[in-house]
């Protein structure tokens, strides 16, 4: 097991969410741990124009995480940790496992600040 997942596989959510400057970003939603085989993301099926309301709403349930195909590539590769967050509009950002420092006393701590965050789209 790599370093990154070690680290990974030490959070669990809830976690207090900690940048590199100090400043809370919020709380740890999703853990998911790297798959070095998840190498491509499948794009969804095309909505049928004529699909009712409710096909509609399910078509658009996003799987995790809801972000550009190469960086979702990447998320699910490297492993990632979704933190729920006040910081940005769509109320939730991702954590590349390797943009953790450190995970001790019930927080996450990282290496970058919240600002260069990727949010949820």
């Amino acid at each position: 097991m790599s370093q990154q997942q070690d680290t990974v596989s030490r959070v669990t959510t809830g976690m207090r969410v900690v940048d590199s400057a100090g400043v809370e970003v919020g709380t740890v939603d999703l853990v998911q741990r790297g798959d070095p085989a998840a190498v491509t993301v499948q794009a969804p099926a095309p909505v049928d124009p004529g699909s009712s309301l409710d096909e509609l709403i399910e078509s658009a349930a996003v799987e995790e995480p809801d972000v550009p195909a190469d960086l979702a590539a990447r998320l699910l590769r490297d492993g990632y940790l979704k933190v729920s967050t006040d910081l940005v509009r769509t109320g939730a950002v991702y954590v590349l496992a390797d943009r953790i420092a450190s995970v001790s006393d019930g927080a996450v701590r990282l290496t970058v600040p919240a600002t260069e965050l990727p949010a949820e789209e």
